[in-house]
């Protein structure tokens, strides 16, 4: 039993390096499958909206604490994929002007975040708002693909590295704090991503064109 403290290290720089790779790489496919398809059928716009602004807290929180580049630079990377996750989805539904307006907005907003810092009272405002915001954002998809009895373009590979990334979070946090009311908002998050994940696999023989049938 001498060895679980070292082992207990191991496991969390296990789950840390798991939660950055699940995360980084996890909206890549999900870019590839749109450029790829023409086509953002499926994907929920307020979703994405959503899980925008929960990424651009996340880096609003890290850079107004002052934290090292190297340890927000990951969520930032996140926040970028995202916003060309949102324009394409607007440009594929013939909207490519407010994509441009939108792209317009959010690289002032980037400005804004990087040139000033927020009061501490919005930091911790915006900082507990963006587990919630999460949970609506993926519930918001869910909706989406119940509504159109198919996934359309939602890409599976993003879904199941979100989902594994979501576990790492849980089990991570689960070592870190320990109580319950502070694992509380990575469960749910983890049960919203398992969710997705299993009406990914419920609608994987259906897609855009292809009707479920109704009993």
């Amino acid at each position: 039993m001498a060895n679980m403290p070292c082992l207990r290290i191991a496991l969390r720089k296990t789950l840390g390096i798991w939660v950055m790779l699940g995360s980084v790489t996890a909206k890549l496919p999900q870019m590839f499958k749109l450029l790829g398809a023409k086509s953002s059928e499926g994907l929920s716009l307020p979703s994405a909206l959503v899980e925008l602004y929960a990424a651009a807290g996340t880096v609003a929180v890290q850079i107004g604490r002052n934290f090292p580049l190297d340890a927000w630079g990951d969520s930032l990377f996140i926040l970028v994929q995202m916003v060309a996750i949102t324009f394409l989805i607007l440009h594929y539904r013939g909207h490519t002007v407010r994509g441009l307006a939108f792209l317009l907005l959010c690289c002032c907003l980037l400005f804004g975040l990087f040139s000033c810092t927020l009061p501490r009272l919005v930091l911790t405002a915006v900082q507990v708002s963006i587990a919630p915001t999460v949970v609506v954002s993926r519930l918001l998809q869910v909706w989406t693909c119940f509504q159109i009895g198919h996934t359309g373009q939602l890409s599976a590979l993003s879904i199941f590295l979100q989902f594994a990334g979501s576990q790492a979070q849980l089990i991570s946090s689960s070592l870190d704090m320990g109580e319950l009311m502070k694992i509380l908002p990575y469960a749910i998050i983890c049960c919203c991503d398992g969710f997705l994940a299993a009406q990914m696999l419920c609608y994987w023989s259906y897609g855009p064109g292809v009707k479920k049938k109704v009993e």
